[in-house]
């Protein structure tokens, strides 16, 4: 057989095409390891993780209540026994996201596995479902930031997912989703003046109160709401001085007054604050130790 070669720039241009085409390609489908503790819903398939965020729930202040009713609630999943799936509403910051992730740092040992989906995925919680319906862990399925905008019309199709699928008798599978509002869509005005008033412009409908009805019906689907509040400057800085501490420096007067700067700066006082402040302060203390251990 006759051997020849290409010139060089028929080769690149034929790898560059097939790198192209390589992207366009659907992804090759693998079976998911479920020896990982949690996983991200990513085109169709379970992506896992094996390190996710380590969150403490004893490093959470100030959402008592909150941790009280969630544990309580996700221990009884892990029993197999009656459970509700769970809204967390509120302020951004003060802890929604963090105390999902923190019980799968307690609860791991005892099967609980979790399952990240974005709000745009969430037609596939059947799928989702299917997957997962012989395995012997127990998995919340996950949702952060979820919300619609008005004129979304896809909440719709996700109450019959929700109100369908997630209670169709499953007792491996809840779900957990977080929104910085209470209904999962916007709510104006205008809804909440007297029907009476027919010169408002705005009421297009003959039975405005049936439309209300259907936004809140989303939220409805869940059965336990958790709701999370903007705290005040004591608790604030209890949460600064809890991780100062944990990482074994000094909490004075210097940190303090630099923790209340930072929280003027970003226009806020939440937990996400005191902790981001907290590694700011804590990484550079242990960068100058370092520093001068060199020196």
């Amino acid at each position: 057989m006759a051997n020849f070669e290409l010139p060089d720039h028929l080769i690149e241009t034929l790898s560059l095409v097939l790198k192209q085409l390589h992207q366009t390609l659907p992804e090759v489908h693998q079976e998911p390891d479920f020896d990982a503790p949690a996983y991200k819903w990513h085109h169709h398939q379970l992506k896992p993780i094996y390190q996710p965020k380590q969150m403490y729930l004893e490093d959470l202040l100030g959402i008592d209540t909150q941790k009280q009713k969630i544990i309580q609630n996700t221990l009884q999943f892990l029993e197999g026994l009656p459970a509700n799936d769970i809204l967390l509403t509120g302020s951004r910051g003060t802890g929604k996201s963090s105390i999902v992730r923190a019980l799968l740092t307690q609860y791991a040992d005892r099967g609980l596995r979790l399952i990240e989906i974005e709000r745009d995925d969430l037609s596939d919680l059947p799928l989702i479902q299917k997957i997962i319906q012989d395995r012997p862990e127990k998995f919340i399925v996950y949702c952060d930031d979820l919300a619609f905008n008005a004129e979304d019309e896809n909440y719709r199709s996700l109450k019959s997912v929700l109100d369908g699928s997630l209670q169709s008798g499953s007792t491996n599978f809840i779900i957990y989703a977080t929104s910085n509002r209470r209904h999962l869509l916007p709510e104006f005005m205008h809804e909440n003046t007297p029907v009476t008033k027919v010169d408002v412009p705005q009421y297009t409908e003959l039975h405005p109160q049936e439309a209300i009805e259907e936004k809140i019906s989303l939220s409805d689907r869940f059965g336990l709401w958790l709701s999370f509040y903007p705290m005040n400057q004591v608790l604030y800085l209890e949460i600064v001085e809890h991780y100062i501490k944990k990482s074994g420096l000094e909490y004075n007067d210097e940190v303090r007054a630099e923790s209340l700067r930072w929280c003027q700066l970003r226009g806020q006082r939440s937990g996400r604050a005191a902790y981001q402040f907290s590694k700011h302060w804590i990484g550079a203390e242990q960068l100058q130790q370092k520093l001068s251990d060199n020196s």
